[in-house]
């Protein structure tokens, strides 16, 4: 393992919509791969819009953001406009 600084920038690499129910996600909601632009693949979710395949073509550029689960922060990723 290594420590990779990052921008926080990458592109969609790969989701899944998940329909089923887990504690601090409202179904719908997207598990997605991000490759960030230094590399490494992340996985992590996508939020901030509709878990709508049409609104998440692969390559879309994306950006961090956090938000904080049951006192944890964790970062998810927003398509970029």
């Amino acid at each position: 393992m290594d420590v990779v600084v990052s921008s926080g920038q990458g592109s969609l690499y790969s989701y899944v919509i998940s329909h089923l129910p887990v504690p601090g996600f409202e179904p719908p909601y997207v598990i997605a791969v991000v490759e960030l632009d230094e590399g490494p693949r992340l996985l992590t979710n996508i939020v901030g819009g509709a878990a709508d395949p049409d609104q998440l073509p692969l390559d879309a550029a994306v950006e961090v953001v956090f938000d904080s689960i049951d006192g944890t922060t964790l970062p998810f990723f927003r398509i970029r406009a």
